[in-house]
């Protein structure tokens, strides 16, 4: 038995007895969805167009047991969590609120795709940080709804249950993300990451390599949270519906370089860089999986760094503290740093050589501390499997 095996093994009887603790009966399954860090590819999943994430060896963990009636009841190791229980015949999206939206969402989303759900107890813990960009809330979409669809005995394929945990969050939780983040914790592959085409949901592994070429991938949460069902996001998927509108495509995947001449003649400056971004920045994702797969991953840090430069100059969608984690650690040594996830707070990513991570880490952790900041969490991930019962 190898040690990921192990460490499964006995999270899934702890969690086993934590649900058993809790609800009195034992639960009839274990099932576990990592978080993901993306690493390129930012805001160009709902503009249809491509994206490069890896799922990380940080996970959400579900215990879940069927009930015989419609009741579903709710319950959760994070601090602070109050249980929640409902019917599933009386439950409308409106009623759904906190962390207990995102299991209640996908069972809701299940039922509107014909997929008859019993009511059921579940029990969840995590170490994907909650609001750091790394996706924990596609994680906990996809350990329920491949809990659910393995006691139904629905059978969904794993595209079919990513799109369920998407629809979840756009509909239940009500935050208007792409398909990137339930693709990844699904579709995660072992020392990969998942080359997706966001148009016709197409996705191949794309072998990082990371160890062999003797670097790390270091995430830096700068512990500014950020949420995903207000403010900047929705007002950056807005601009980019309305640049396409513009140019007259159906989405800004059917524009490239050669079109952005014309897009700074039609657009005023803020819609105009809205634009670049996705367009450059889906050209920089073909760039990057060229790279990883002829020259491996030391030669795409001027990507990661162009990338972040875009995403605080044209997406305006960084913050002081992002940009002060990816310079920093570029001082530090990094070959290339970048903002990951939606932005306005959450996660910076780094590739470093092994040899520099101390280097790295202390350089961050002074340049926050010089500017009074709170103590950004520092830790390496690994790309790790997809969604899987244990």
């Amino acid at each position: 038995m190898t040690t990921t095996d192990t460490t499964g093994t006995a999270l899934a009887e702890a969690l086993a007895r934590a649900f058993a603790g809790h609800f009195g009966h034992d639960a009839d399954g274990v099932w576990q969805a990592p978080g993901r860090v993306n690493l390129i590819g930012e805001h160009t999943d709902y503009n249809d167009g491509l994206v490069l994430p890896f799922a990380i060896n940080r996970t959400t963990t579900v215990a879940v047991a069927a009930r015989a009636d419609r009741t579903v009841r709710l319950a959760s190791a994070f601090a602070g969590a109050d249980p929640v229980e409902f019917d599933l015949d009386t439950f409308t999206p409106d009623q759904a609120a906190g962390w207990s939206a995102y299991p209640a969402g996908v069972a809701w989303e299940l039922e509107r795709a014909g997929i008859t759900v019993p009511g059921f107890d579940l029990f969840v813990s995590s170490d994907v940080p909650v609001g750091a960009g790394l996706s924990s809330s596609a994680a906990l979409e996809c350990a329920v709804a491949l809990a659910l669809s393995d006691l139904t005995g629905a059978g969904l394929g794993r595209a079919d249950l990513a799109a369920i945990g998407r629809r979840a969050e756009n509909n239940v939780v009500g935050a208007p993300t792409g398909i990137m983040d339930q693709s990844a914790s699904m579709l995660g592959t072992r020392d990969c990451a998942v080359y997706l085409d966001c148009r016709d949901l197409s996705s191949r592994p794309v072998p990082l390599g990371l160890e062999e070429s003797g670097l790390l991938c270091l995430v830096i949460d700068t512990k500014v949270s950020h949420a995903h069902a207000t403010g900047g996001y929705a007002e950056r998927r807005s601009s980019c519906v309305q640049g396409a509108r513009a140019m007259g495509v159906g989405a800004l995947r059917d524009l490239d370089a050669a079109d952005l001449p014309r897009a700074e003649r039609i657009l005023d400056d803020v819609p105009f860089r809205r634009v670049r971004h996705i367009v450059t920045e889906n050209e920089r994702v073909a760039r990057t999986a060229e790279l990883l797969a002829t020259h491996g991953p030391l030669a795409i840090g001027e990507l990661l760094d162009a990338s972040h430069r875009s995403m605080r100059d044209d997406f305006e969608i960084s913050c002081p503290e992002l940009n002060l984690a990816v310079d920093a650690a570029r001082a530090g040594g990094a070959i290339g740093a970048r903002m990951t996830g939606g932005g306005f707070g959450g996660s910076a990513i780094a590739l470093v050589p092994v040899d520099d991570a101390d280097r790295a880490r202390t350089a961050v952790l002074a340049g926050f501390a010089a500017r009074g900041l709170r103590v950004p969490d520092i830790f390496a991930v690994l790309p790790a499997e997809g969604a899987r019962r244990l």
